[in-house]
């Protein structure tokens, strides 16, 4: 019962596909989280997303960030199988082909574009079918909004007023320009990795699912990892591992795994009474996140999802709906529509996300706004400032230190500062001008002083950490090109930690691809 070939902590985005591709090749696999199954009809209804916040959220929260005014910014990350694929927006976004070139430019031979896409589709069943970009067969559902808001269209047609070109399909041929999003939904439901990879083995002798549990520490003997301990309430357990343990716990939880169990930065390690395993200071380091700013509009129309009489009925009766037929507007993402585009000179690819969101938001939804009306994200999608995650002590418990940095480097101010003057310039076109939109915070938009005060006030994360347990062809680097962790026999890291550089887009799929791609590696290796 407690050996296994394989063990992988975390049954997030990628690790939900490392153990159900591992266990789905004859591998006995055990799969250790934290948090929940998830398995309910909150998660599953996509309109419900804003409401998950307890058992299936670490709602974290990061240090002040200097960069914005001493702000402490808000980090929710996924608990419970499927991890953040159970609680985000479901948006399907891969990122540009510029940043897997980039990655084997860096280095990192094996991960160009060519490399990575026939992992992307082997993920996927896209329900327009087959071609050159996408796959129709694979785990992984993508489907085409059908019941998009009036606002969110008039977003689309608005940009396309500006001369700003609409995309069809934002992971094909090209990247740039606006339209609405493609979501990991199946018929209207929220398709999670879990969903994809864990849930169709369940019941299977090859996968042992153990949640509701807290790793404590990874076993490590004469330099290779033989097992994770862990612990349910005040029992400790010890699980072997005879081929590889692979660790998919998040860009947070990965590297505070990895620095309870002696392996990080041999100082800090120290300083929190942590016997040192291996010193490594890249575990932890080149935190990237993509910052993001949020304009609101308020209007009088009631085609927007808002907290009023008619919007409540309304809710009440698209709930109802989607109970008896998983139809109508309680399939919303949210974020249903956005773009990409290039703002400043000399970028190579588009170095601006928008998320277009039928609905007032304020602190990322937490606080309740009255009224009707829309809001735009805008993120720098290729951030230059770099951030760390610490220890807050040795205990697993305690969560882990995030100083994401945001706005160190001040060019990241200035591609934001552009991002945001070109959503008001979208929000002004005719299309979505027609609803009378209010600004709700009205500035000077060409006095950068008044809007870098704004942006640094408002401000905060669209939850796509990365690169705390890099990958690279250096000796520094946590991982090598397969995924494997220098310095340390047995262990490969598969989660959005190992990022080199942070893709420009959405990082849940990408995460699934990096899952598809471990269970590759630790395939190969244990049959060499």
């Amino acid at each position: 019962m407690d050996e296994f070939d394989i063990i992988v902590v975390g049954g997030g985005s990628a690790g939900s596909a490392v153990a159900g591709r591992l266990a789905e090749a004859g591998k006995r696999v055990c799969l250790l989280e934290a948090g929940p199954r998830n398995d309910n009809f909150l998660i599953k209804t996509p309109g419900f997303m804003p409401f998950l916040r307890d058992a299936s959220n670490y709602r974290y929260e990061t240090v002040p960030q200097k960069g914005l005014n001493g702000r402490i910014g808000y980090q929710p990350r996924g608990r419970g199988l499927g991890g953040s694929s159970a609680i985000n927006a479901m948006v399907y976004i891969r990122g540009n082909q510029w940043d897997y070139d980039n990655w084997a430019a860096l280095g990192c031979s094996g991960w160009s574009y060519e490399d990575v896409l026939p992992y992307f589709k082997r993920a996927e069943h896209n329900v327009r079918g087959a071609d050159e970009f996408h796959n129709n067969d694979g785990p992984l559902w993508v489907s085409d909004q059908k019941w998009p808001n009036p606002g969110s269209l008039a977003f689309v047609e608005a940009a396309a007023q500006l001369q700003l070109p609409r995309n069809m399909d934002f992971n094909g041929a090209t990247q740039e320009g606006f339209g609405l999003y493609q979501v990991t939904q199946k018929n209207g439901e929220r398709w999670s990795s879990a969903r994809a990879y864990v849930e169709p083995l369940r019941g299977s002798k090859n996968l042992d699912v153990r949640i509701g549990v807290t790793v404590q520490r990874l076993e490590i003997t004469e330099g290779r990892v033989t097992g994770v301990t862990y612990s349910v309430g005040l029992k400790e357990r010890t699980i072997h591992a005879r081929g590889a343990v692979v660790l998919s716990a998040g860009a947070f939880n990965s590297p505070q795994i990895l620095m309870i169990s002696g392996i990080g930065p041999g100082q800090h390690l120290k300083d929190n009474g942590i016997e040192v395993k291996l010193d490594r200071p890249a575990v932890g380091s080149d935190l990237q996140d993509h910052i993001d700013y949020v304009s609101s509009w308020e209007t009088e129309s009631k085609d927007f999802i808002g907290d009023s009489l008619a919007g409540t009925v309304r809710m009440a009766k698209a709930i109802v709906e989607h109970r008896r037929k998983r139809t109508g507007i309680m399939t919303t993402p949210y974020a249903e529509a956005g773009g990409f585009w290039t703002v400043m000179p000399g970028a190579p690819a588009p170095d601006v996300q928008w998320h277009f969101v039928p609905a007032m938001l304020e602190d990322h939804g937490r606080e309740k706004v009255k009224g009707h009306g829309f809001s735009l994200h805008a993120c720098v999608l290729r951030p230059e400032s770099r951030g760390t995650v610490r220890l807050n002590g040795p205990d697993a418990r305690l969560a882990p230190r995030i100083d994401p940095n945001f706005f160190d480097d001040e060019r990241d101010l200035a591609t934001m500062r552009a991002g945001v003057r070109l959503s008001h310039r979208i929000a002004s076109s005719p299309s979505l001008a027609k609803y009378e939109p209010r600004d709700r915070y009205p500035i000077d938009l060409d006095d950068d002083a008044q809007l870098d005060a704004l942006i640094r006030n408002r401000a905060d994360t669209v939850y796509h950490p990365v690169g705390t347990c890099r990958m690279g062809p250096d000796a520094d680097a946590v991982v090598d090109e397969t995924l494997k962790a220098r310095g340390i026999d047995g262990l490969y890291i598969a989660d959005a930690s190992i990022m080199p550089r942070l893709v420009s887009g959405n990082t849940n799929a990408p995460s699934i691809m990096i899952g598809e791609r471990c269970a590759d590696f630790v395939k190969a290796a244990l049959a060499a």
